[in-house]
């Protein structure tokens, strides 16, 4: 954890280490990225607190958001998604607690339809890749990439674009075998989706577990998504008869 004074010099210094492009650089169509100037907020789900305060560089000195609200794990993201829904853009990271795969993020893309989500992973792995753009985001950036090439992601993506890197036309030997299944259990689960599962199996209802839990309704959802990708579910009952045996141990 940083101090105060470590802090605001870290920020001061991540401009220079990230080569955060100046004034006169190149940069696509900047009166639409000027336009996001007017109130709009981020949302960065990251456990990497220096990566985290690089990227919030680039979205308010470059692309001009007035605030980045930021989250270290899936369920914080999902809860702070549900009580500012003045949020524009959602970057998440693969590689963070709650986030099972790529595909944890349709449920919060069929949830929060007018969000844009976009994918900024040290992975660049194809199946990951394709994985994320099956599930709805708005683009997949390699952690790897500079500052400098984040900044032009971001910006296609805020644009209306699909940004995907060149690795996607890559293909690993490893991906083309059948992976092995796995069963079911309650370890891939955040501890937020344990609760919702735990009162699911109680019979309880999406209004009853979001009054118990003080969520949305809208969050409650996304979590009782991720619940039956998670176990391979298909309904609400399966989910709670699968939940009750996996909860009974």
């Amino acid at each position: 954890m940083f101090d105060a004074g470590r802090r605001s010099a870290a920020v001061r210094a991540i401009p220079k280490i990230f080569d955060v492009p100046g004034e006169e650089a190149d940069h696509p169509d900047p009166n639409r990225l000027r336009a996001a100037k007017g109130g709009r907020t981020a949302l960065i789900a990251d456990d990497d607190e220096f990566f985290r305060m690089a990227l919030g560089v680039i979205l308010t000195q470059r692309l001009g958001f007035s605030e980045v609200i930021e989250a270290t794990s899936l369920d914080d993201a999902v809860d702070l998604l549900s009580r500012h829904d003045e949020i524009a853009l959602g970057v998440f990271d693969l590689d963070m607690p709650g986030m099972k795969s790529a595909s944890s993020l349709r449920a919060v893309r069929e949830e929060f339809a007018d969000l844009k989500i976009t994918v900024i992973s040290g992975s660049r792995r194809r199946d990951d890749i394709l994985m994320a753009l099956t599930s709805g985001v708005h683009g997949y950036v390699p952690k790897s990439l500079g500052a400098t090439q984040i900044f032009h992601a971001l910006s296609m993506v805020l644009e209306g674009l699909i940004y995907v890197p060149q690795s996607i036309t890559m293909i690993e030997v490893e991906e083309a075998r059948e992976p092995a299944p796995v069963r079911p259990t309650l370890e891939g689960l955040t501890p937020r989706q344990k609760e919702v599962l735990e009162l699911l199996v109680l019979g309880k209802s999406n209004k009853e577990i979001a009054r118990r839990l003080d969520l949305g309704e809208g969050t409650v959802k996304v979590h009782m998504s991720a619940l039956f990708r998670n176990l391979g579910t298909a309904s609400r009952s399966a989910t709670a008869a699968l939940g009750g045996k996996l909860l009974g141990g």
